[in-house]
């Protein structure tokens, strides 16, 4: 069973590179950070405070959530566009934060697994928390200033505005107490200012067969 875990900061090509990683090894694709997008989407939309954690983690146990490559529905509702808005990016730190909600999810992210047998799982502590025995453990990067123009070319935007939004975001990820992001030690490193999508990719698919080949 092959499991790639690429984690990284926002901006940083994570969910581009990792489906385009997906088709080519011919597996199934999870989106981690959606599934927390979903979580703080219908907390807001139930008129939860995301600071009241034991209800936002309630709600979480309770949520009913299918993600394919690309929809995502959680209870019933297509939160497939809602999710990217400005208004749950800015607040889904907050869920992120939230222990018992991470408890659920990283359950339901190895379930998932088990349920496909293998596939690539991007989010930000896929290698460090969620499956520390991954076949191969990516840690994707970029400047700051080229993450901030990818946001502004996909959601429109000041890049300055967008820029000081992802410092923000990466602090909070990095300091939060429960599976900050982070880089393990046996995590391969690249940096995508300048490389091409294609070019990332066809590096991870040949360390990925490596990688399998060692453990067959």
């Amino acid at each position: 069973m092959i499991v790639v875990a690429i984690d990284g900061p926002a901006g940083a090509g994570k969910s581009t590179i990792a489906k385009a990683l997906a088709a080519k090894l011919g597996v199934r694709y999870l989106d981690t950070g959606a599934m927390y997008r979903a979580v703080t989407f219908a907390a807001m939309t139930s008129g939860i405070e995301l600071s009241n954690q034991d209800l936002v983690a309630e709600l979480t146990r309770k949520s009913k959530m299918l993600l394919t490559d690309e929809t995502v529905m959680i209870n019933g509702l297509d939160a497939t566009t809602a999710i990217r808005s400005s208004e749950v990016t800015g607040a889904v730190s907050t869920v992120a934060a939230n222990s018992q909600v991470r408890t659920e999810l990283r359950e339901r992210q190895r379930q998932w697994i088990a349920d496909h047998n293998g596939g690539v799982v991007e989010g930000r502590d896929i290698g460090s928390v969620v499956f520390p025995d991954a076949t191969l453990k990516v840690y994707l990067t970029a400047s700051p200033i080229v993450r901030a123009k990818r946001r502004v070319a996909q959601s429109g935007g000041n890049v300055d505005e967008i820029a000081a939004s992802i410092a923000s975001r990466d602090l909070q990820d990095s300091s939060r107490s429960d599976s900050p992001l982070t880089q393990t030690d046996d995590a391969i490193t690249i940096d995508t200012s300048d490389r091409s999508i294609d070019e990332v990719v066809a590096q991870l698919v040949e360390m990925t067969d490596q990688r399998s080949s060692k453990t067959a």
